[in-house]
């Protein structure tokens, strides 16, 4: 699938990110473990593991090893909360070639300042203790496919080539056996399958279906609002969409590219303020376009996001 607007791929070791003050505060732990303090302690085990401000170091230093891939997550944030779960299928079937660490962006300040995290979710990996930005929000499992395959090709040029045993008692060529999920339904398999395959008016029309049938099926309303999302960014590229939204703040279509822009790279509020700014400036037709938008992009981040909670009030009081 051909993605409008690519997540980050990882393309060297150098990056923008500067961890000098984690790894200056693990260098000071590993000088203390030199003179007999506890130090850092054991390395995380397994391939999926968490972390925080105070384990970092731990995890520093497993990348000099393995490649670690660092997930910035928030309960908050039901998208990275499915995330999380998304990557640690992924990374336990890359058989112990990768590590995931999710880390609890509230409980882990310092790490979300060194990884210059500006949404949540935010990856970042680790080679041989340097980053690599990935990617900012929710993507398809193909492209986090193509990402990992690509993390595993620079590590291996870095040599970074290392592999998680297996877990004790487990016989060579055993796979790990995954928890089998509930089968989709219908409809609903049909809506994911052509997302997949990039053709969201099939997957749109599959979730009108099933709306239709059950018009209290929240998940087929949000996933048509995330498949509407995709149908619009499909074919347009971000610097398109940003100059053209810059060179003109009053076309409202342009705000609406832009909106949608930023909330599929994850700047939630950004997306918000952006349209919420825009309404009071537009006449009844522009106000009830921008209204429609607003309602369609809460649904795909999630009613029960405390970001959509505020965003509908302020709405709310423009409207009234």
């Amino acid at each position: 699938m051909t993605n409008a607007v690519p997540p980050q791929q990882p393309a060297n070791l150098r990056g923008a990110v500067d961890l000098s003050g984690l790894v200056h505060r693990e260098e000071r732990r590993a000088q203390d473990a030199a003179n007999g303090d506890a130090g850092r302690g054991p390395a995380p085990a397994g391939v999926v593991v968490a972390t925080d401000d105070q384990g970092f170091g731990q995890v520093l230093e497993l990348s000099r090893s393995i490649p670690v891939v660092v997930a910035l997550w928030a309960s908050w944030s039901e998208p990275s909360v499915q995330l999380v779960e998304t990557l640690e299928r992924l990374v336990r079937a890359r058989d112990g070639r990768l590590v995931l660490a999710a880390a609890d962006a509230d409980a882990s300040p310092q790490l979300v300042q060194a990884l210059q995290a500006r949404a949540i979710p935010t990856l970042v990996a680790l080679v041989g203790g340097q980053p690599v930005p990935l990617f900012e929000g929710v993507q398809p499992d193909d492209v986090i496919e193509q990402v990992f395959d690509q993390l595993l090709e620079i590590a291996e040029r870095n040599g970074v080539s290392g592999r998680v045993p297996a877990p004790e008692g487990a016989e060579e060529g055993d796979e790990p056996q995954e928890p089998a999920e509930e089968p989709l339904p219908p409809l609903h398999q049909e809506a994911f399958d052509a997302i997949s395959r990039g053709d969201y008016v099939a997957a749109a029309s599959a979730y009108r279906t099933a709306i239709a049938q059950d018009p209290r099926d929240d998940l087929a309303v949000a996933g048509l609002a995330q498949a509407n999302l995709l149908r619009r960014l499909q074919g347009k590229t971000l610097d398109e969409i940003r100059n053209r939204a810059a060179s003109a703040p009053d076309d409202v279509d342009a705000q609406l590219d832009v909106a949608d822009l930023d909330l599929s790279g994850g700047h939630v509020d950004d997306a918000f303020a952006r349209l919420l700014e825009l309404f009071p400036t537009l006449d009844a037709a522009g106000k009830n376009t921008v209204r429609e938008r607003l309602l369609e992009l809460f649904q795909v981040v999630g009613v029960e996001d405390p970001r959509v909670a505020t965003a509908r009030r302020r709405l709310a009081s423009l409207l009234y």
